[in-house]
Order: structure tokens, then C-alpha cells, then sequence
């Protein structure tokens, strides 16, 4: 058994279990790369990653560039690593720098390849409707997550859980597996195997991926909302008032509603689809505070017809 000298690439929280778990396995972490300081939060405060934070409470050498190419790929030859590691960085390595690493890279990917490669897998897979998911690691390639795997975990998807809530759980049992990987390559036991199956795409969500089409069917729609949740958000608009859509249900017990329009039913604020309607619980109207669905809708006064757009 031989142990690796590691650089690791990451930026957001679902790379940090990756981070935190290799650095107490028996591996050196000569750097970390991550993304720079980028304007976060109503007040657009420049704030270091996630991953950045991280190493600095792990005392660990970081390197910061949102290219990884120019200076960051010289850093990174100077240290001579064994393996290099990517977990969710959110920029593509190219040569030279791929072939760097005396072994190359690996990648953790949050979906069970050939399924959803790119940027959003998770949330693509819920708006998708998977039952089943997972996290692949595999050899980095050229060609984008196409490379052999060398291991995967998969889990089933709760009904009611969102993009969010499944990262985190992925995060933490694909950290494990990565490990495992690690191990197995410095052991010289790893095997990967070529990928087999449909390939799906799964690009970046953009702002209007979370807009609701509520003349598609109550799964479909409540899918959206879980794969958008919480970012970029589902939203609709409503008296000319954009409403970000935190939490829903569908209300399978409630009679069929006209696709977007709202009502109130059984107390419940609902909003018609294709199917069933929904139920409204928490939403965001522009320019207030979250507030419960029914505390919305008493605001609103004495208009109670509306049309969700």
C-alpha cells in the first residue's frame, strides 16, 4: 500500500464531505482549487466558497482560479501530484493540466452514469421524475463525464425530497465511495469499467427552468418544483407579482381546479393543473418576506379570483 499525493478541486457545500473525508483518510492533500471570492447574498458580499472555507479551518494549501488553466495549471505541476480529484469545481479540465497527475483525475458525479451528464444532475433528475439516483466516480476524460467508472452508490429518491435536501445525502454517501476509490487506485486495485446505458444530458439550470407550466399534470409540476428547490426556485406570477413557491403538495383528495387558477379549498390556497391541483404552503412573494401560502392569500384582501401565469 502506497499513499497519494492528492490535489483536490472544488467550490460548493456538496464538495466539502469529499474534501473533509479525503483529508482524514491516509492520503496528502497538497492543495485545494477552488473558485474565487464571488458577490453572494442581498448585499453582494464577496464570500469564499464553500470548499475555500473548508480548507482553511483543514489548514490545508488553496489555490483560487475560475479557469483551471494559465497559473493554476503551474501551481499545480509544481507540486507533482499523484491523482487529481474534482468534485463539483464548476469549470472543465483541459490539457495540460489533465495529464498532469501521474494518474490522472477522477471525478465524483452526482447521478449513476450514463445518466444526466453535465452540471445539474440531481435537479434534472428530480424535474425528471427518477425513482433511483446515485454518484458515479469516474476516470476524467476529454469528452464531458465520459470517462470509465469505478464505482457508484444509488439510493431511491423520497417523494417529498428536493434538489437540496438529495445533494446533501449524495454528498456524504458519494464522499465515502470516492475514498474507497482513492484507496483502490493506490492500492492497484481499482478497476473501471466503460459506461453502458442511455445517455441523458443535464445542463445548468437557468432562471427559467423554475417557471411553473401549470397546464402539465400536478406530478410534473410538483417534480419541477422539487428539482428547482432551492435553486434557481420555482416561481409563477400572480397579479402581476412574481411568487417564488418554497413548499407544495399535490392535494390528491381535492376536486380538479382550471390549470392556473387559484382557490381556496378546505382552507388550503390551491392552484389548478392539468390533474390534480396543488397545494400552496410556503411561498415568496417579490419584495416581502416567505410567508405560509394562506397568509398570502389573506393579504391579497378582497380579490379572491386569480390566475397563476
Amino acid at each position: 500500500m502506497s499513499d497519494l499525493v492528492i490535489v483536490f478541486a472544488g467550490s460548493p457545500a456538496a464538495a466539502v464531505p469529499s474534501l473533509q473525508a479525503l483529508t482524514a483518510s491516509r492520503h496528502d492533500i497538497a492543495a485545494v482549487i477552488t473558485r474565487e471570492d464571488s458577490p453572494q447574498g442581498r448585499k453582494r458580499e464577496l464570500t469564499a466558497t464553500a470548499v475555500a472555507r473548508a480548507a482553511d479551518e483543514l489548514v490545508l494549501p488553496i489555490i483560487t482560479a475560475n479557469r483551471l488553466a494559465g497559473a493554476a495549471t503551474e501551481k499545480v505541476q509544481r507540486l507533482a501530484p499523484d491523482l487529481g480529484v474534482i468534485v463539483a469545481y464548476g469549470g472543465l479540465v483541459r490539457e495540460p493540466l489533465l495529464s498532469t497527475p501521474r494518474l490522472g483525475w477522477i471525478n465524483l458525479h452526482f447521478s449513476l452514469l450514463p445518466r444526466w451528464r453535465g452540471a445539474a444532475p440531481v435537479q434534472r433528475a428530480l424535474i425528471a421524475g427518477d425513482e433511483i439516483t446515485g454518484a458515479s466516480v469516474f476516470q476524467l476524460v476529454p469528452e464531458l463525464d465520459a470517462g470509465d467508472v469505478f464505482g457508484h452508490v444509488s439510493q431511491t429518491v423520497g417523494a417529498q425530497e428536493t434538489a437540496g435536501h438529495l445533494l446533501d445525502s449524495l454528498a456524504v454517501s458519494g464522499a465515502e465511495l470516492l475514498v474507497r476509490v482513492v484507496d483502490a487506485i493506490a492500492d492497484g486495485t481499482a478497476r473501471a469499467e466503460e459506461q453502458r446505458g442511455d445517455v441523458t444530458l443535464a445542463p445548468k439550470l437557468e432562471l427559467e427552468d423554475g417557471h411553473i407550466d401549470w397546464t402539465e399534470p400536478a406530478a410534473s409540476v410538483f417534480n419541477r418544483i422539487r428539482g428547482v428547490t432551492p435553486e434557481p426556485g420555482a416561481f409563477t406570477t400572480v397579479d402581476d407579482v412574481r411568487i417564488k413557491i418554497l413548499e407544495a403538495a399535490i392535494a390528491k383528495d381535492e376536486a380538479a381546479v382550471q390549470p392556473g387558477h387559484l382557490m381556496l379549498g378546505s382552507g388550503r390556497v390551491l392552484v389548478g393543473t392539468a390533474s390534480e391541483p396543488l397545494h400552496l404552503i410556503t411561498v415568496h412573494p417579490a419584495g416581502k418576506k416567505p410567508m405560509t401560502a394562506a397568509d398570502w392569500w389573506r393579504g391579497r384582501g378582497a380579490e379572491p379570483a386569480a390566475v397563476a401565469r
